[in-house]
């Protein structure tokens, strides 16, 4: 059965960062950068909306700087009742990830879920927590405790896995058996030591759990931390495994995409990867 779906996916580089302003006049900036690309999603016709990682803050993780601390805030919170204006006027679900303060000294990376009428849905934080050539994220981030939800949304059931998480085809599997439809992949990754693995773990999940993914890239260099050069890239990728829209490497991008949910029976007709899987063979995997 068709169900045809709109979903856009927005790449952003910085405007304002460090020595640029205050914290707060920094990310304040970063939301009112976004804010006419997520209007242009809206008035395109855009169902399904992702932002990109921590997306209303600079990658400031090569840092271990604690000033980024006071940059967390709760989720819900301001910023996700400021997006859910934007999800209710274009009845558009929107994925917004965040800094998250659940109480002091309990920061995580999370991503929350607005439906289409600006209900939040509920959160998803990042489960595996990498710590190595400049992403030092366990110094920011404690390690997700919600699992691998999936959120019944008007639209589809979509899954969040953020970032290093991809590197992990156990969580990407989590959420085929938990019924996502989409899994939105929002990144901050730079040019070098993972970017040959940028179209080749995403796509493996896609075809392997015959689900859709929307994969998200910021881009630019930030200064003063020069890790790199976030390569944006985004991408939609679907059960096939097929990377079908592509954003630019280097631009401020809303990447719009058009595709037919009903491909996921079709494709999970003739490869039974759920049907065929021997879950009670698989006790090592989850040995210390």
């Amino acid at each position: 059965m068709s169900r045809k779906i709109k979903s856009g996916l927005i790449q952003m580089s910085l405007p304002k960062t460090e020595g640029e302003g205050t914290l707060q006049e920094i990310c304040d900036a970063m939301v009112q950068k976004h804010i006419p690309y997520i209007e242009k999603a809206g008035e395109s016709g855009v169902q399904i909306l992702c932002l990109q990682e921590i997306f209303n803050t600079p990658y400031f993780c090569p840092s271990q700087d604690a000033k980024w601390y006071a940059t967390a805030e709760s989720v819900p919170g301001p910023t996700t009742e400021l997006i859910a204006e934007y999800a209710r006027k274009y009845n558009m679900v929107i994925i917004v990830p965040l800094y998250e303060k659940e109480q002091a000294g309990i920061l995580y990376n999370t991503a929350a879920v607005i439906d289409a009428d600006g209900t939040y849905l509920g959160k998803y934080r990042k489960n595996h927590i990498p710590h190595t050539s400049g992403f030092w994220e366990k110094y920011f981030f404690k390690p997700g405790n919600l699992g691998y939800p999936v959120f019944e949304t008007r639209y589809a059931k979509i899954g969040v896995y953020i970032c290093y998480d991809r590197h992990f085809p156990e969580g990407a599997r989590a959420l085929g058996l938990n019924g996502a439809e989409i899994v939105y992949n929002p990144s901050a990754t730079v040019a070098g030591l993972s970017q040959y693995l940028w179209k080749l773990e995403q796509p493996a999940h896609a075809a392997a759990n015959g689900y859709f993914m929307g994969c998200i890239n910021r881009v630019g260099t930030e200064k003063p931390w020069n890790l790199g050069k976030f390569y944006g890239s985004s991408y939609f990728v679907d059960p096939r495994g097929q990377i079908f829209a592509q954003a630019s490497e280097d631009q401020d991008e809303l990447l719009i995409a058009e595709f037919d949910l009903g491909m996921i029976d079709e494709v999970r007709a003739t490869w039974q990867f759920f049907r065929d899987r021997r879950p009670e063979t698989y006790d090592k995997l989850v040995e210390l």
